[in-house]
């Protein structure tokens, strides 16, 4: 059949749906897993978006077909639209657009769901309202493995992120000597970390680049190989680095000293590098996190010169500070508009001081804020505080060694990610392609375009480069303290649950594996009160009306449209 060219509304709303839910899934799920790297301060929210348009790119093309299947096939019974292929497409394309409206105010509002479960939602409400309860898979071959995976994912990535944060409290953050003992076993988790990234790759194999014909001993070869040589890489550029920069302090270290290598061990630090290594070479990665930074009500947070305390009474503060101004404001003054607008320079100022800033403005607010500040106001900064005070501060020497594995760690759940969650957004739209493009039935075996998971990947990126932050200042800290060897732990737990999940076909939510990851993380200081209950209290929730609030908004779309009333319909 040819191209289904009277649905190209259909195609145009398709694409346009699909990128809105790629979009929200970089915004609010992507956002979700990097919370973790940025509230430990390991990575600014600029490298994080970085790491992200790499990793993101490289999990959706390279894995990401084999979960986009997965959801398109094993939710519903497509085969029930077989004989009307653009009953699939409208099918779909309501799906999506379900999906995309639920994740959209779930985003808006501070929900972290699970755009995994939205999609699934969806796809389940097209099912109903198309084919009756019956067109769903709820056995375990459908829905009944993902609803187990709902409560199974997140206590496996708990289980796996206390066993590594466990390990590194007792192997090394409450040893004498913390920093000598971090150094020690860092290559054993750099040899750990570079082994799953490459299992994701080589295990079970990438279809796109023909992985999956390679022999066990091979993909094991490959994958023990490549830990092997990330590991002695560590050992010749990374140990000289960080011991010169924490063990001596030597804060005149820049990044490309780190090619340097074996040469850094005799390199002489400045005189007075022992002094300087808290404030200049090693940041303090709990700042703002103390209960010195958070004095009691009518505490003087700062100090007051005693003759004017001596006559505090006639004492009158200084006036505030004017707000700085904007950069639009600031160009109207030293550019200012003189006589009529459409002046060639006029025209001129306004564009090049006016509307080129305010777009460039619009587009990386979104990785300039600050999102740590951000966790740290509001009005229950008091209340995070003491939760904050119940978890177990560390040797910041020691910390900033697993900032470094944390930059691993951080990219292998970026991949994880896009290799998983890719799905959510590509898998309804490579249905909603194939059955437009061809006209016919889109089956099990139809593959996945490359062009349409690059097009997953680009939109996941940009939606956390613009809007992430806004799910970011709700999450990480408000959660329980993080520190670089606790999200080290956490994202490493979950990046494993979520890479056996994907080269298992199960599209498990990588929203309740971080979050499973975290809440034993929490667990692991021995004390209940270091977890906001209040703030998983709200994350459960949102998991719980995501399912069928998804499920009712498509389901009900598809149900008006296919049943609607038609002009020139016969009585």
């Amino acid at each position: 059949m040819a191209r289904l060219t009277q649905y190209d509304y259909l195609f145009v709303w398709g694409l346009f749906f699909s990128f809105l839910d790629a979009f929200n899934i970089g915004a609010n799920d992507v956002a979700n897993s990097f919370a973790t790297s940025v509230s430990s301060r390991s990575l600014t929210l600029r490298q994080a978006i970085g790491i992200a348009t790499v990793m993101e790119f490289l999990g959706a093309v390279l894995v990401g077909a084999r979960t986009a299947a997965t959801i398109r096939n094993n939710i519903i019974d497509i085969n029930i639209f077989e004989k009307d292929p653009a009953m699939l497409l409208l099918a779909m394309v309501c799906a999506i657009t379900g999906s995309a409206c639920w994740l959209t105010f779930a985003t808006r509002n501070h929900m972290p769901v699970s755009t995994t479960h939205s999609i699934i939602g969806a796809l389940c409400g097209v099912g109903v309202a198309g084919g009756g309860r019956h067109a769903v898979h709820w056995g375990w071959d459908g829905l009944g493995q993902i609803f187990a995976s709902w409560g199974i994912a997140p206590c496996i990535a708990g289980g796996f992120a206390s066993i590594v944060y466990l390990f590194t409290k007792y192997a090394v953050l409450k040893r004498k000597d913390s920093v000598r003992w971090g150094l020690y076993t860092s290559p054993l988790y750099f040899f750990v970390v570079s082994a799953i990234l490459t299992m994701a790759i080589a295990w079970k194999g990438s279809p796109s680049l023909g992985l999956n014909k390679l022999s066990t001993g091979t993909t094991l070869a490959a994958i023990f190989g490549t830990a092997a040589v990330v590991t002695l890489l560590s050992i010749l550029f990374w140990l000289p680095f960080v011991y010169c920069r924490v063990i001596r302090g030597d804060y005149t270290i820049r990044w490309y000293h780190f090619f340097l290598g074996p040469l850094l061990w005799k390199r002489q630090p400045p005189p007075d590098a022992g002094e300087h290594t808290a404030d200049r070479a090693v940041p303090d990665y709990y700042a703002g996190h103390r209960p010195a930074d958070h004095p009691a009500p009518g505490t003087p947070s700062e100090k007051v010169d005693p003759e004017l305390e001596a006559s505090h009474d006639s004492f009158e503060p200084p006036p505030p500070k004017p707000a700085p101004l904007s950069y639009n404001a600031r160009a109207a003054e030293k550019y200012p508009i003189e006589g009529p607008w459409i002046e060639p320079k006029n025209l001129w100022i306004i564009l090049r001081y006016r509307a080129i800033p305010f777009i460039w403005n619009l587009f990386t607010h979104g990785s300039s804020v600050d999102v740590v500040q951000m966790q740290n106001e509001g009005a229950d900064a008091k209340r995070m505080a003491d939760i904050h005070a119940h978890a177990a501060q560390y040797d910041n020497k020691t910390e900033h060694l697993y900032s470094f594995l944390q930059v691993l760690t951080a990219s292998t759940a970026s991949f994880a990610h896009g290799s998983n969650d890719v799905a959510n957004a590509i898998g309804p739209f490579a249905t909603i392609y194939l059955t437009w493009n061809s006209g016919t039935f889109a089956g099990s075996k139809a593959p996945v375009p490359v062009w349409i998971l690059v097009f997953g990947g680009a939109c996941i990126v940009l939606g956390l480069a613009t809007y992430g932050y806004n799910m970011m200042r709700v999450l990480g800290n408000r959660l329980t303290l993080h520190s670089p060897s606790r999200g080290f732990s956490m994202e490493l737990g979950a990046s494993i649950t979520v890479v056996l999940a994907s080269q298992l076909a199960i599209p498990i939510s990588t929203t309740q594996c971080i979050t499973g990851a975290t809440v034993a993380v929490g667990l692991c200081n021995g004390d209940t009160k270091a977890l906001n209950w209040k703030m998983l209290a709200w994350i459960f929730l949102s998991w719980v009306l995501t399912v069928p609030m998804a499920g009712i908004i498509s389901g009900c779309l598809f149900g008006i449209i296919i049943n609607a009333p038609r002009f020139g319909a016969q009585n």
